[in-house]
């Protein structure tokens, strides 16, 4: 804070002068030292990288916190499917006589006994599943956890893409307002030199009112730009799920454009090997065959082993084993045996859809680089420099009476939309990198 800044009052009467001069003092002073006292970060602004973003972006996105659930979920259920059966433990108490008195055994005499000529019996029992069924269900459970987590590798880079898509927003946002302030920075120059004229009497008053007026369109691009600069931060940092002041929250990386690119083949090959829908695809293939090697099993039928124990007047305790098979005379699973392997196909022709896609996206995403690169590549080499120097030259030619105001504006006008044509060409480039990244599954343009 300087001192230039602080509260100025009205005059004050004689008597309370030395009064108000030392309160004024005073409450100066206790600003100051209360701006100092803040934290710097109220003011500091911060510049993430795009690497910086995209940690904050997988430590906080909601979205991608509660898909990264699933894949948890998926793998508790692993243990669901590898549950052995537990045994069966049968108790039985039979012959039990509540209205019969009987002699004791020692004393010859008769009583109330019930329990006399009880039967005391007890079993226990264990189903024992044959061909694998346990193993099958877990390599199942474990293969379903395989396709969640490529779920959620595919969900995490559509959310990056959209990601990256803020970014270079936010990046384009601030090269066309750094674009409108050079641009109104640069017509104000003018506008003194032709005041200058005006005063001198070598520019008429309509001439310099025009270009008075043509301040407005550059007002209006920084102005737009602003607006714009704002929207692509707010949009970043709501999938950062953040609530940073936008003043206080800013990106940094190149805003420029690599002239060359891999040959295609490359990005397809790419793509086959790191495509997380394409991985799921296949893992569906797997798991349906899984499936349908478990119905084969379960058509199988499953013993269950028994042991009991037991008393039987006049044998004081005896043990027998038993054991139980379902006859499956009308029940062999033939119709999930059926379902699951029509299955297999069904999840074959997924894949093949899966594939075509990655092609597709790949060679989609690569025409677009094309194109812009041929757009961008005569706006670097020849349009730029041309637009600036006729710019230029017409400027100097009409502050020398050569040239007319109109070729002045339109020369004015020209650079300008060349120039900003360049710049969301760039940004038509980064977005299509973007989008190539997003169609290989991982970053190969930054």
């Amino acid at each position: 804070m300087k001192p230039d800044d602080c509260p100025t009052y009205p005059k004050p009467r004689a008597g309370n002068a030395r009064k108000t001069a030392r309160s004024g003092s005073g409450l100066c002073i206790l600003t100051a030292l209360a701006v100092a006292l803040l934290p710097a970060s109220v003011f500091a602004q911060t510049a993430f990288t795009w690497q910086q973003i995209k940690d904050r972006f997988e430590d906080s996105n909601p979205t991608l916190r509660a898909a990264r659930l699933n894949v948890d979920e998926s793998r508790a259920a692993e243990i669901t499917a590898f549950l052995r059966p537990n045994p069966t433990l049968t108790g039985t108490l039979d012959q039990i006589d509540p209205f019969s008195t009987s002699p004791s055994l020692t004393s010859g005499g008769s009583g109330y006994r019930p329990f006399s000529y009880a039967l005391p019996y007890a079993s226990v029992s264990y189903l024992h599943e044959r061909d694998h069924k346990r193993e099958l269900r877990l390599e199942g459970a474990r293969k379903s956890t395989d396709i969640a987590a490529s779920t959620y590798s595919d969900q995490e880079r559509t959310l990056l893409f959209n990601l990256r898509n803020a970014f270079v927003q936010t990046l384009q946002a601030k090269a066309v307002q750094q674009n409108a302030r050079e641009n109104l920075e640069y017509w104000d120059r003018e506008l003194t030199v032709n005041r200058n004229r005006f005063a001198a009497g070598d520019l008429a008053q309509v001439d310099l009112d025009r270009l008075e007026l043509q301040r407005v369109q550059f007002e209006s691009d920084l102005e737009n730009a602003l607006v714009n600069l704002r929207t692509a931060k707010i949009q970043v940092l709501t999938l950062l799920n953040q609530r940073t002041p936008l003043e206080q929250f800013d990106v940094t990386g190149p805003y420029d454009f690599l002239d060359r690119l891999l040959p295609m083949e490359e990005f397809r090959s790419m793509a086959l090997a790191a495509r997380p829908d394409l991985k799921a695809a296949a893992e569906a293939v797997e798991l349906a065959r899984t499936n349908h090697q478990l119905a084969v099993a379960n058509g199988s039928t499953d013993p269950t082993f028994s042991m009991d124990v037991a008393r039987n007047p006049p044998i004081p305790a005896y043990f027998g084993v038993s054991v139980t098979i379902t006859l499956r005379i009308f029940d062999r699973n033939q119709g999930e045996k059926a379902r699951t392997e029509i299955d297999i196909g069904r999840n074959e022709r997924v894949q093949d859809a899966a594939q075509a896609q990655v092609f597709s996206d790949v060679d989609s995403a690569y025409v677009t680089l094309v194109s812009a690169l041929n757009l961008l590549r005569p706006y670097r080499d020849k349009y730029l420099k041309l637009a600036e120097d006729t710019r230029n030259r017409v400027a100097f030619s009409y502050q020398n009476g050569g040239s007319s105001l109109l070729d002045y504006l339109d020369a004015e006008k020209d650079y300008r939309d060349i120039r900003l044509a360049y710049l969301n060409l760039i940004g038509s480039y980064l977005t299509a990198a973007a989008q190539m990244n997003m169609a290989v599954g991982r970053e190969v343009l930054l």
